[in-house]
């Protein structure tokens, strides 16, 4: 099979989704609604989705289930959360409650599985990168976002504090707003740098690597995941992209 084109993701896209982003706490349907329509675009890039069966592990609210199905994929979600999939509303039809790290699904099962910003919240998240690969047939998709450890929002509401400890920001976080953050460290919210993401593509051999990219960044960036340190502070979310053998 040919080799896909890189993402070619400009400037100017970044500076929207980063113009979004600030809204990720204030409006979450606002800024994963248009993540969601950036996806499409971006797996499109690697895979034609009409026709197929997607999978999204940790689906969430669904945000993503109107965009992958308008682009003809048949869209089975996929969390471990019921507060999770009925956030924007209601739960909707092929919605699965199990866990990222062991599939209830036979292997070979879908065309494409999708993750965007889950692996950062299991506590086996390499063993949920597996299972994604085991559930994914032959010739099929993998899709894997995640929030880097050491990037701007690694500690996500706790940030940027999450710099001199997760446990410490979770502390400071409860004494602040007299309330546990959301997305708790070591418990809901786990440290997942780029360099276990690159050494997990790697040393795993059930798929080829396709690309390996700063999910948020201009497409010019990657080259900057070859750099010692700096990777991890400038790549907010790394995408592995894989096409199952």
């Amino acid at each position: 099979m040919t080799s896909p084109r890189p993402w070619r993701a400009d400037l100017a896209r970044s500076l929207r989704l980063f113009g979004e982003f600030r809204h990720e706490q204030s409006d979450p349907a606002r800024f994963y609604t248009a993540l969601a329509q950036d996806s499409v675009e971006h797996v499109s890039q690697y895979h034609p989705l009409h026709g197929q069966l997607l999978l999204d592990v940790g689906g969430g609210p669904g945000y993503f289930r109107e965009a992958f199905t308008g682009a003809g994929a048949t869209y089975v979600a996929l969390d471990s959360d019921v507060g999770e999939l009925a956030g924007a509303g209601d739960i909707g039809e092929r919605t699965v409650l199990g866990s990222g790290m062991q599939l209830p699904f036979a292997s070979g099962a879908v065309d494409v599985c999708y993750s965007s910003n889950v692996l950062e919240h299991v506590p086996e998240p390499w063993r949920m990168a597996e299972e994604m690969v085991r559930v994914t047939r032959p010739g099929g998709l993998v899709f894997i976002s995640y929030t880097t450890w050491w990037g701007p929002w690694g500690g996500h509401e706790t940030s940027p504090w999450h710099y001199l400890g997760g446990r410490w920001a979770r502390r400071r976080y409860a004494r602040k707003h007299g309330h546990e953050p959301k997305n708790r460290f070591g418990e809901s919210l786990f440290a997942v740098t780029v360099a276990d993401g690159l050494r997990w593509a790697a040393e795993q051999d059930r798929a080829e690597v396709l690309h390996l990219i700063p999910r948020y960044n201009p497409w010019w960036s990657r080259w900057l995941l070859r750099v010692p340190v700096v990777k991890e502070v400038v790549t907010w979310n790394l995408v592995l992209v894989l096409r199952k053998k």
